[in-house]
């Protein structure tokens, strides 16, 4: 279900930002010093499920927030529509980058088109895209990760915490970059313990379908897996992620949050005791390093990728059971130093 786009007027100029924005998604300002200074800097346009879908879409949100604190200027973050096309997510960017706005990032896959036709328009603006590598422009970085190695430490998790011998993936869509973390966690529980079956199920074919956006559906694929004696359940798929947790709470098995640590977010507090930890990707890192590129007059372009070596994806450590848990943590740590070294290669598909 989408919410209301929000829209914040800060004076003068964000009230035209967000006049220029009406037609393509709702926009929420700030400014601060950026006044005197004159320029404006970073903006976001965020993927399906939108901002408050405490994962990926509040990742990037993270890191926004902390380069306008750091570097006192203004910011933009543009919420999507429903039923939008390629072109109307380049005339939200395009919108961005007439006002001033850089860089300009692009929060998901489905930005692809999108960010290459507004970097051809604006080759003196940088451009970012998370989670898209085909992007070949002198003026745009794409921001990527290795999800499937963090999420193949989260098939060791689930391997080592599972007492049923049965453990479930939901997938959101079934595109290449959610066969990622499939692929990762499914390698990750077969090398720990190979008796240990593994239930898979992606909830759309496409995006415009909702298998990022539908928390209904998200709880209903974790019910049907638990049904089948699946007592830990890992979600890859944004919002629709939360009903996954929710189902585990309600059945009292554990859950396996993305991108964000999700024992932490205020809104799924409820839940918090059933989420063993989370495959993390740092987003936010990722996002404000652009940033400060850009701030620092040196702008990053090219693909720019974040794996465990760098620490960029992990796996949370909030969960008190999961963090004194000393043989789960040291086969954890056994794991990651190995996918570090090379002896264990992760698949990604």
């Amino acid at each position: 279900m989408r919410r209301i786009s929000r829209i914040t007027v800060a004076g003068a100029a964000t009230a035209s930002l967000a006049l220029a924005l009406s037609a393509c998604g709702g926009t929420s300002t700030s400014s601060s010093s950026s006044e005197s200074k004159g320029d404006k800097g970073l903006a976001i346009a965020y993927d399906v499920g939108g901002k408050g879908d405490q994962s990926f879409n509040d990742a990037a949100y993270a890191g926004l927030e902390q380069a306008k604190k750091e570097f006192g200027y203004e910011t933009a973050d543009v919420e999507p529509t429903d039923g939008e096309t390629d072109a109307d997510k380049e005339q939200r960017l395009v919108s961005l980058a007439k006002q001033g706005y850089n860089p300009v990032v692009g929060v998901g896959y489905a930005y692809a088109a999108a960010v290459k036709g507004a970097a051809e328009k604006f080759p003196d603006t940088t451009f970012g895209i998370v989670d898209d590598a085909t992007i070949e422009a002198k003026n745009v970085a794409d921001l990527v990760f290795s999800e499937e190695q963090a999420s193949y430490l989260a098939g060791v998790a689930a391997a080592k915490s599972t007492k049923t011998k049965t453990v479930g993936f939901v997938g959101g869509v079934n595109i290449p970059l959610i066969h990622k973390f499939r692929a990762g966690f499914e390698q990750g529980v077969k090398d720990t313990d190979p008796k240990v079956k593994v239930i898979s199920q992606f909830l759309t074919q496409t995006a415009e379908e909702g298998g990022f956006s539908s928390p209904d559906k998200g709880k209903s694929a974790a019910e049907g897996q638990i049904e089948k004696k699946a007592d830990v359940v890992y979600a890859a798929a944004g919002l629709s992620g939360q009903g996954v947790i929710e189902a585990a709470a309600a059945n009292k098995v554990w859950a396996i949050g993305v991108d964000s640590d999700q024992y932490q977010q205020e809104a799924l507090a409820t839940y918090k005791d059933s989420i063993l930890t989370s495959a993390m990707k740092d987003v936010a890192k990722a996002v404000y390093n652009l940033a400060k590129s850009v701030e620092d007059g040196k702008p990053t372009t090219g693909i720019v990728k974040g794996d465990l070596k760098t620490g960029e994806v992990s796996l949370s450590n909030s969960n008190p059971k999961f963090a004194d848990d000393a043989e789960l943590q040291e086969a954890i740590e056994t794991a990651k130093e190995k996918i570090v070294s090379g002896e264990i290669k992760v698949k990604s598909s």
